[in-house]
């Protein structure tokens, strides 16, 4: 990533992160030395990024949605995020475009990357996202939605297919702009306490 060990980010790396994230100058400069702080290798590995979710969900185990969340982001397959793939990540996961945030959503559920999403990997992700939401917050979803089972049986329907069939990334994306219920049940809303524990990091 060129200057990941030096205590500045690169002119060209900024104005990058700068056009495509949220984020501004100063905001970016502040996760960076925030980044070296804790990654002064100037890569966070698998490991420290579970730890950064367990961080925000003492009450539930984060570590296969962070595994898969990992893995989406890990553009070059390294097994480790560099800067610029964390900045990403954070970006997409606490606010990006709609149309980008759907573009990652294919990706995670993309498990094995072949192109297309199966049932096994849509139950997969989702199992995933039942892991973090807290049992009493389980209890009160709609009954046709209140497991994982049913839950990705309601995504699967939608999406009218067989068993056996796949969800190209054109269709996926086409039919959760076009149905907010399929939008809501594909995603894992951040919790506002993430939103807060990010700003908290930022100052």
């Amino acid at each position: 990533m060129g200057n990941s060990k030096s205590g500045a980010l690169s002119k060209e790396l900024l104005e990058d992160l700068k056009s495509n994230t949220k984020y501004s100058e100063a905001e970016l400069c502040t996760w960076y030395q925030c980044f070296l702080k804790e990654c002064p290798g100037g890569k966070i590995s698998r490991k420290q990024f579970e730890g950064i979710y367990a961080s925000f969900f003492p009450n539930a185990d984060p570590s296969a949605y962070a595994r898969h969340v990992f893995r989406s982001f890990d553009t070059n397959a390294d097994g480790t995020l560099d800067f610029k793939e964390y900045i990403v990540a954070l970006h997409l996961t606490s606010g990006g475009k709609t149309l980008q945030k759907l573009e990652w959503a294919f990706a995670l559920y993309d498990v094995d990357g072949n192109g297309t999403i199966s049932k096994n990997e849509i139950q997969e992700i989702v199992k995933s996202i039942f892991n973090m939401i807290p049992e009493e917050d389980q209890r009160g979803l709609p009954e046709d939605e209140d497991t994982p089972e049913k839950r990705s049986e309601k995504i699967w329907d939608f999406f009218g297919k067989k068993d056996n069939e796949k969800i190209a990334e054109g269709e996926f994306i086409q039919g959760a702009m076009d149905n907010k219920d399929i939008l809501r049940l594909i995603q894992y809303d951040e919790p506002q306490k993430i939103k807060d524990k990010l700003k908290e990091k930022r100052q």
